[in-house]
């Protein structure tokens, strides 16, 4: 999750360009078929082997916050998340009334066992340790991270990294934004862990801690809806190497982690991701720290 996952607002997926078919001639109908039609034949709707018959289910946690889900509820397709959901569900054939909603803390869905759904989203960045215990989608998101704090704060106006390693930060358990307070700001403090990003905020609002870190999001949903006073100190530089990239976990080795994923790619390819992330994470510009 960011943090309240990565959010999360457009980097991930890798199209894939097949360019051997002038070269080898039509295949005979003695020829077996080729991957993508293999592919595109196992992911019809009745070939999908989903927990529930006829249903597609969908976890995420609860409370769900935004800009990812709207009053808590996932059902009714307003947040980005929510509305990415649906449209996987779209690509893999299901209709709205054929996906089911459960509940799923996040910890429990990142932890190794069998997972009672078939794919959640609940701003889980795709990580190589992970991906040991789960599986991942293309990613539907990418992900920078954020440092927020409140007005007089000691942080309030920082402009570099330098200026908040020695702050008291915090962020949820388990999260990569919790990661970067160690690994990006090299914070001369141990980081404050929360179970959920409320308890997060209450301490700040105590003067526990400095400031919090999450996604850019859920930045501005904290900083608008749940902070007094609260604001954005900025967003941390861009990791190097490979983004950050929030993707759909499914059980390890699931038959549908193919088929999610290339319902993934298609949604970034035909730019519903990108219209999607306009209609529900459209930000403000948050300055960049250097």
């Amino acid at each position: 999750m960011p943090t309240i996952p990565s959010a999360t607002a457009g980097l991930a997926a890798l199209a894939v360009s097949v360019v051997l078919l002038a070269a080898c001639g039509a295949p005979t109908d003695e020829e077996e078929p080729t991957t993508t039609e293999t592919a595109a034949s196992d992911c019809a709707k009745d070939q999908l082997d989903t927990f529930a018959d006829g249903v597609l289910t969908v976890a995420t946690d609860d409370p769900a916050y935004e800009p990812w889900f709207v009053d808590s509820d996932p059902s009714n397709g307003k947040g980005y998340e929510s509305a990415v959901a649906f449209a996987i569900a779209e690509e893999l054939g299901f209709a709205r009334d054929e996906v089911e909603w459960v509940t799923m803390p996040f910890n429990a869905v990142v932890s190794p066992g069998e997972k009672k759904f078939d794919f959640d989203l609940n701003q889980v960045s795709i990580t190589d340790q992970r991906r040991k215990a789960v599986d991942f989608s293309s990613g539907y998101y990418d992900v920078r991270q954020t440092v927020i704090t409140t007005k007089g704060s000691p942080i309030e106006g920082a402009g570099s990294l330098a200026e908040l390693k020695d702050a008291k930060l915090g962020a949820q358990v388990g999260t990569t934004s919790y990661v970067a307070i160690s690994e990006q700001i090299q914070s001369t403090q141990d980081a404050a862990a929360y179970d959920t990003n409320d308890q997060a905020v209450q301490a700040l609002e105590n003067g526990q801690i400095d400031g919090i870190v999450v996604d850019l999001p859920t930045a501005y949903y904290m900083t608008a809806a749940q902070l007094d006073d609260g604001v954005i100190v900025g967003q941390l530089p861009a990791a190097s190497g490979d983004v950050e990239q929030f993707g759909a976990v499914l059980d390890k080795g699931s038959p549908l982690t193919t088929c999610v994923s290339q319902a993934v790619d298609t949604l970034r390819e035909d730019g519903t991701l990108d219209q999607l992330a306009e209609e529900w994470l459209a930000q403000q510009g948050a300055p960049e720290l250097s």
